[in-house]
């Protein structure tokens, strides 16, 4: 019985060190599951919704040809759009945005309506080929957009 608990504890412990750390092991889960709207032919959308599952987020995905409907219903500016786009949290993802930055979007919960990596940035999640380079993940409000992080894939 003895041996039993502490398998039982350090079982526990073992998963709360892997939430808080936010390795991207897939014993890390998020509790708001990612909706993604995408073209039913983009490979590039598909390793992203690929990436965000390793990292531990549900993903609901929703093939549409009307992308440009979704952008603007969903207030993305035309200027930092991408190939695919995404609600989680009552949040708009747009692009590339590595699951990283999306969780700490829904663990510091600040006042913007959304993230961007614009356009389809090489070394971004999903993007993944020989000569990647640093890139920005964009915060937007509005028609304001702030610099969230950089990213450097190298």
């Amino acid at each position: 019985m003895k041996k039993l608990c502490l398998a039982a504890a350090a079982v526990v412990i073992a998963g709360a060190a892997g939430v808080a750390t936010m390795t991207g092991s897939p014993e890390v889960t998020h509790a708001e599951t990612v909706k993604v709207w995408k073209s039913p032919t983009c490979g590039c959308c598909a390793a992203w919704v690929d990436h965000l599952r390793e990292n531990g987020f549900a993903v609901e995905v929703e093939n549409t040809a009307q992308m440009g409907q979704i952008k603007r219903s969903l207030g993305v500016p035309e200027n930092i759009g991408s190939c695919h786009t995404a609600r989680v949290g009552g949040y708009t993802v747009e692009g590339h945005v590595p699951a990283d930055e999306i969780a700490r979007l829904l663990t510091e919960k600040p006042a913007v309506h959304g993230l961007s990596v614009p356009g389809m940035p090489i070394g971004s999640p999903g993007m993944e080929v020989p000569g990647a380079r640093p890139y920005q993940v964009l915060s937007f409000t509005g028609g304001r957009t702030d610099v969230w992080s950089v990213e450097d894939p190298r």
